[in-house]
């Protein structure tokens, strides 16, 4: 029985990519750097905002310097932008509606930096009471490192890992998912393909919220 959903954030519960694409571009810009198109960064994001960069700039500009200048000028920018096209997929909310009503906590496990992390989920998921909501924080190792399932666990206590299920959109989390040794779901609407995603074998690849909640009620 799973007791516990844990999501990925950035192509999982939310279609956050117009916007990351725009404060990058953005930092590009004000580096000096060309920019990308929006399609583009869905091969750069998944692995924290520092890779993001790293993936973004030319590779002759990959500096550490240059990667800290990027991150100051997208943070900047990204803080206000934030929710200018971002918008939860389709079904979401009714998903978090379903698993609310069957007892089963809810929480949220990113490599998006904590304080856009929690303000994204408040200003989206507000009405709904997550158990945790985790980013990339210092002194936290990203995803796939298996720390942050562990952590959003213990935030349930008596929580096994056979009681829980994670749901992201890409390579990276279904590698978390497993080293974890928790039940994983590849979500197909995100930013990566469902050839990715089933390279790892999740025990689920879902098209729709709907396949989830179907899932868990056969679980």
């Amino acid at each position: 029985m799973i007791k516990l959903a844990i999501f990925d954030l950035d192509g999982t519960l939310l279609d956050t990519l117009g916007d990351i694409a725009g404060a990058c571009n953005h930092a590009l810009t004000v580096c000096g750097c060309p920019t990308h198109e929006v399609g583009e960064y869905k091969m750069f994001v998944g692995s924290g905002i520092m890779n993001l960069f790293r993936r973004a700039l030319p590779e002759e500009q990959r500096t550490e310097g240059m990667v800290m200048k990027m991150r100051d000028a997208f943070v900047q920018y990204y803080d206000v932008h934030k929710d200018d096209m971002t918008r939860p997929y389709p079904g979401i909310e009714g998903l978090l509606d379903e698993l609310t009503a069957k007892g089963i906590r809810l929480a949220v496990a990113s490599n998006k930096y904590q304080e856009a992390t929690e303000e994204l989920v408040t200003r989206y998921f507000g009405t709904y009471r997550f158990a945790c909501v985790l980013g990339q924080r210092e002194g936290h190792p990203i995803k796939p490192d298996a720390g942050i399932i562990f952590e959003a666990m213990a935030s349930c206590e008596g929580v096994r890992p056979d009681e829980v299920i994670y749901c992201g959109d890409s390579d990276v989390d279904m590698q978390t998912g497993i080293n974890a040794g928790v039940r994983t779901v590849g979500v197909t609407w995100g930013f990566r393909s469902r050839e990715e995603l089933a390279a790892y074998s999740p025990c689920l690849l879902a098209d729709n919220p709907e396949e989830i909640h179907n899932f868990i009620a056969l679980t």
